[in-house]
């Protein structure tokens, strides 16, 4: 028979090494496991005389309770002393007052983006979309643009090869949109960027967002064009924003229109936004050119189409009352922070 005391004593010294929960339970797989030392002992009670058989059973049943009755005890100190770790390790004063989590919005020239689409769909127009690396086809010659006009001189455009080159305005959108032959009516909106191969400066980008529109029916004409346009215009700045028509050369577009608002930051006066001189051109329109319309096949049944487009990069500018574009493509966090407080 294995000596209980002996069991005893050699449980106490390895009970007091174990510290953690998972050393108490190898500590309890040890001495109460079914492959442990009382185990083997209990197995051996059926070889013994019932003389000592009783009294050793009752001995090691004893043990095995002491044993159980330690190990619970000494895991629920252990489990005690690691989380009273865990609650110093991750304390929180919730007196404290709260850390207001920062939530993202959109990057202004996206904002003044979506609010010019919102104010066409409810013309009923849909939008549309195009690659940004586009064909000479495209992007000038079904635009009546021809191979001598200098927008196709290398000191405007980014060619990439002969015939490939970054769309220099949103108009590609137009004459793929008139390539597909759809029925009139027909109503389009599109945005996105535009590369030009011009100096950057302060007011000057090579890459900037452009957003364009056009309308194809029969019996549209410039009546049609002016009210279009005062309406945007209108919608977009508001009713007490003053604005003025003056004429302007486009090869896609005849005749062709300007819509010049009184400057957002001087009212008219003349200040560094708009070079003194107190107008910005917001919107370039016009009634498409009947060359465009032939190009096409809709130089038939009276159809007649009205363009117009704008830069949301300038008009965001004015929205936000700055006089240089180049900050809002800074991606400066400390700007958009402060002009986005500043809309609000």
């Amino acid at each position: 028979m294995t000596d209980i005391e002996d069991l005893r004593r050699s449980f106490h010294e390895e009970l007091s090494k174990a510290t953690q929960r998972v050393e108490l339970e190898a500590l309890r797989t040890a001495f109460l496991g079914r492959r442990s030392v009382l185990k083997e002992e209990f197995r051996r009670l059926s070889q013994m005389p019932e003389d000592e058989r009783r009294s050793y059973a009752a001995e090691l049943n004893e043990l095995s309770r002491h044993i159980k009755s330690e190990i619970d005890a000494a895991g629920e100190t252990a489990r005690k002393a690691e989380t009273a770790k865990q609650l110093e390790a991750e304390w929180l004063d919730i007196t404290l007052p709260g850390q207001v989590t920062r939530t993202g919005s959109w990057h202004p020239l996206t904002q003044v983006e979506q609010r010019c689409l919102t104010v066409l769909r409810r013309l009923g127009f849909e939008r549309g979309d195009g690659p940004e690396v586009e064909d000479a086809y495209h992007n000038f010659d079904a635009l009546n643009i021809p191979k001598h006009h200098p927008a196709r001189d290398m000191q405007d455009t980014f060619w990439l090869d002969a015939e490939k080159l970054l769309r220099s305005h949103t108009t590609t959108i137009q004459a793929r949109v008139l390539g597909e032959r759809r029925e009139p009516p027909i109503k389009i909106a599109a945005a996105g960027r535009v590369y030009r191969n011009e100096a950057v400066d302060a007011t000057h980008l090579a890459m900037f967002h452009q957003l364009e529109g056009f309308w194809l029916e029969p019996g549209l004409n410039v009546g049609h064009l002016k009210s279009l346009v005062v309406f945007m215009a209108t919608a977009l700045y508001g009713e007490h924003v003053k604005f003025r028509f003056k004429p302007k050369y486009y090869p896609y577009t005849e005749p062709s229109l300007g819509l010049d608002i009184a400057c957002t930051n001087c009212g008219g006066d003349g200040c560094d936004a708009c070079h003194q001189i107190g107008w910005v051109t917001i919107i370039g329109a016009g009634m498409i050119h009947p060359a465009v319309l032939r190009e096409f096949g809709y130089d038939r049944d009276g159809i007649t189409g009205i363009a117009f487009g704008w830069g949301t990069t300038r008009m965001t500018a004015q929205w936000l009352g700055v006089s240089k574009v180049r900050p809002l493509y800074s991606s400066d966090q400390r700007l958009l922070d402060y002009l986005h407080r500043g809309r609000q």
